[in-house]
């Protein structure tokens, strides 16, 4: 989901439940063993479980080398231990295959990022001040248009968590509505405001290009040409199918059952560790998309206190240390993350495409979050996870 793209600042400055065991799988350039994990790597994940998340799993890579681990536990009704290969809601993380899609249609001049909402969705985007002609579809991809989310409002939620039914149903279009009877931020163009209503837009802009369903789309461009098949798109069924991780709220209360409708393009995806590793190493590693392409796709926006965001990624510098313990030059990265209902998830990629690090873990407090409040345990597992896995 995307009620914020806080992945990693949600876990930087992240208490607690015993830690269950860790088991690590290794495999080297297709071989069933290979060289021993990064140092701290394992401890890092299993940090995250004892510092108060019931599970954790996570894939890192260095060139060919490849490890998976998992802590705690996918279900605490039935005790079954977390597996690298268990399903999650991705969230977030979402984004980053709407953007890809546009991003080929404009590759192959079916549309221009610089083409007005209003051109692809006439008289969607209007009233309130808000204005279809000027946004463009750069805008809605790296979160300048103005445009209101109403997602961060409690009221938005309370079917699902006060009034209890969590097979609610909120379809894109009147998640739409709802934006736009609201005033924008600010003028497009004019500032740096995370809003999932962009990205519903997207999806629909998708649609409109393309005649096909969003899903679909994605499934056909990016799904299947990279084999991605522990990875799913829906739209209203609220189940995650298949070997899961559970998600939970603070209070232990599980989250896995929740409609992903209001989410869509914004966040409704689900996937694995591998798959979302797969899936941003072709990204990156040019795969995907043609060079200008990906050349915008990490064109960040540049606005005082707005994150180095591009088109539905985001650049970072990753602290890192030198034997001695001295502090080295910052590492550049490339990151997408999700948290919503019951998971949070983050994936790194270095600048250079030779490391990775995708780690997620099973809480998230949507009610916390709406309150202004922490939504995840404290921990320093991801940190100490992102320095193994991706410093030397």
């Amino acid at each position: 989901m995307g009620v914020r793209a806080r992945g990693v600042a949600l876990w930087a400055g992240i208490g607690a439940l015993a830690v269950t065991a860790t088991v690590t799988i290794a495999t080297a350039q297709g071989e069933s063993a290979g060289p021993p994990a990064p140092s701290g790597f394992e401890e890092a994940v299993g940090q995250t479980v004892k510092d108060g998340f019931p599970g954790a799993v996570a894939y890192a890579r260095r060139g060919d080398d490849e490890w998976r681990t998992a802590a705690g536990v996918a279900d605490k009704a039935t005790g079954e231990m977390a597996r690298p290969e268990q399903r999650f809601r991705i969230a977030s993380n979402t984004k980053a295959f709407v953007s890809t899609v546009l991003l080929q249609l404009e590759g192959e001049g079916r549309l221009s990022l610089d083409d007005s909402v209003e051109k692809w969705l006439p008289g969607v985007v209007q009233g309130n001040g808000n204005d279809g002609k000027a946004v463009t579809i750069r805008q809605l991809l790296n979160h300048t248009s103005g445009i209101y989310d109403p997602t961060t409002d409690a009221s938005f939620f309370a079917p699902y968590l006060e009034g209890g039914d969590r097979d609610h149903v909120i379809t894109p279009r009147a998640v739409i509505a709802r934006s736009v009877r609201h005033e924008p931020e600010f003028g497009p163009g004019k500032g740096w405001s995370y809003s999932n209503t962009n990205y519903l837009l997207a999806g629909l802009v998708i649609e409109a290009v393309t005649h096909r369903s969003a899903p679909a789309e994605i499934d056909r461009r990016i799904l299947a040409p990279l084999g991605l098949k522990d990875t799913s798109f829906p739209v209203t069924d609220p189940e995650v199918h298949g070997s899961h991780l559970h998600g939970y709220d603070l209070k232990g209360r599980d989250m896995t059952r929740f409609s992903p409708s209001y989410d869509w393009t914004a966040g409704a995806m689900i996937s694995t560790v591998d798959d979302l590793a797969r899936f941003e190493r072709a990204l990156f590693g040019g795969k995907l998309l043609r060079p200008d392409q990906r050349r915008e796709l990490k064109t960040p926006v540049e606005f005082p206190d707005a994150p180095a965001y591009g088109l539905g990624v985001q650049r970072m510098e990753v602290p890192c240390a030198t034997g001695e313990g001295k502090k080295a030059d910052p590492l550049t990265a490339w990151e997408t993350d999700g948290a919503g209902p019951g998971y949070t998830s983050v994936s790194l990629t270095t600048a250079d495409g030779e490391r990775q690090l995708v780690l997620a873990a099973t809480v998230y407090d949507l009610a916390a979050e709406l309150e202004g409040e922490a939504p995840v345990p404290r921990s320093k597992g991801l940190p100490k996870a992102r320095t193994a896995a991706l410093c030397d």
